[in-house]
């Protein structure tokens, strides 16, 4: 198999698998036991706390154990609009995971006001616009920090910058850029972020949510009191542990895992754009996710290359993981105005560090083939194949 679906999920690192195991079946304590046995739990937790606030540049108590991504997104959406019960104002973009949009569409249900700010062909925010849709009763900016799609970086230093002139509250949506692009939170200017454990090679089905010192916002479970009674329930240790030791591999070589990658995506663009005629990438060329490749294939049902792909024994998917049963455009190929038909030909390739130049070639050597056949079946191409 070869796997070029990183941006849906990553193989769950050895490393953590074994720290894991060690959870599940010898130091299994609750960690709100006041026995030795259960504060080895306790301290494993905050032991992981630590290592996830020193990533970040942030303190060990702005960070919160949650269920992933969706969970966190939907924690500091809703729980800073539960501060606000009056109604208000959110910004968020077109182009967001459905975590967020989805969320916002719950809450213009409740009375609240949210503006969708379009994008560019890029598919990048206008901090101008973003600016001008502020309102005197705008309580939260929600822009993600890269899209989970078509890779694209957003300002987010600029977007911080003017949430804090106007002193509303910025959430971002990091789920894809967490350990694939060097960050620090105050830099930044972000006031909450989400994270995913999955997609830095940790487990599935725990992530964190970062909320700065001094901001409030509503609890999402009530219970027991875990997480400074904001999050109760009791902790998923095993999970929580593999996940700080997936965030301790990835920061001992950060900077050579994206340049590792990051060379990796651009080889794998220059052969693609020099050996296989009418495509398009998709996204900013330059400030976008280091191994995040989204490309449409002209005269090419992106469907039915994938299923040829998959033959084959390589991953790759049409879109974001998360909507991958969904029919129809993507809502972030749609944003950026590409034609229906280069949308319905798109596929995105995500790389990582498992990765390697001759897996590239071999993928190359495939789609070469595939997108021919497939093109002869396209009247559209086959009235322009001759003056090609």
């Amino acid at each position: 198999m070869i796997y070029l679906d990183h941006g849906a999920t990553t193989r769950t690192a050895p490393e953590a698998v074994t720290a894991m195991q060690e959870y599940w079946e010898k130091q299994y304590g609750n960690p709100s036991g006041v026995y030795e046995f259960a504060g080895e739990s306790k301290k494993a937790v905050e032991r992981v706390r630590e290592q996830i606030a020193e990533s970040l540049g942030a303190l060990p108590e702005e960070i919160y154990f949650t269920g992933g991504g969706t969970e966190s997104d939907n924690w500091a959406i809703k729980g800073m609009a539960a501060m606000h019960p009056e109604g208000g104002h959110i910004i968020t973009s077109q182009i967001e995971h459905h975590a967020v949009l989805h969320t916002c569409k719950f809450l213009e249900q409740r009375g609240y006001s949210v503006t969708y700010l379009d994008v560019d062909e890029r598919g990048m925010v206008s901090t101008k616009e973003l600016e001008k849709a502020i309102r005197d009763d705008t309580f939260l900016i929600s822009i993600m920090f890269a899209n989970n799609e078509i890779g694209t970086l957003q300002p987010v230093e600029e977007i911080g910058k003017i949430a804090k002139k106007h002193g509303i509250c910025f959430h971002t949506d990091a789920v894809q850029a967490y350990l694939h692009v060097p960050f620090q939170v105050n830099q930044m200017g972000i006031s909450m972020l989400s994270a995913s454990s999955h997609k830095f090679h940790g487990p599935k089905g725990v992530g964190f949510l970062y909320i700065r010192k001094g901001i409030e916002i509503e609890n999402l479970l009530h219970g027991g009191g875990q997480e400074k009674r904001k999050r109760s329930g009791t902790e998923n240790v095993p999970g929580i542990v593999g996940m700080g030791k997936a965030v301790e591999l990835k920061m001992q070589n950060l900077r050579q895992d994206i340049g590792y990658v990051k060379k990796l995506r651009n080889y794998m663009l220059e052969r693609l754009f020099r050996e296989i005629p009418y495509i398009r990438l998709n996204g900013e060329s330059q400030k976008r996710l280091p191994g995040n490749i989204n490309v449409s294939f002209q005269f090419v049902e992106g469907q039915s290359l994938l299923v040829m792909l998959d033959m084959e024994g390589i991953c790759a998917s049409a879109g974001s993981a998360c909507t991958s049963g969904d029919k129809g455009i993507s809502h972030v190929l749609s944003a950026i105005g590409l034609r229906e038909d280069l949308a319905r030909g798109t596929l995105r390739f995500t790389l990582g560090t498992d990765n390697t130049k001759e897996e590239i070639d071999e993928v190359i050597e495939h789609l070469k083939v595939m997108v021919a056949d497939l093109r002869e079946f396209s009247d559209d191409y086959q009235s322009i194949k001759v003056g090609y």
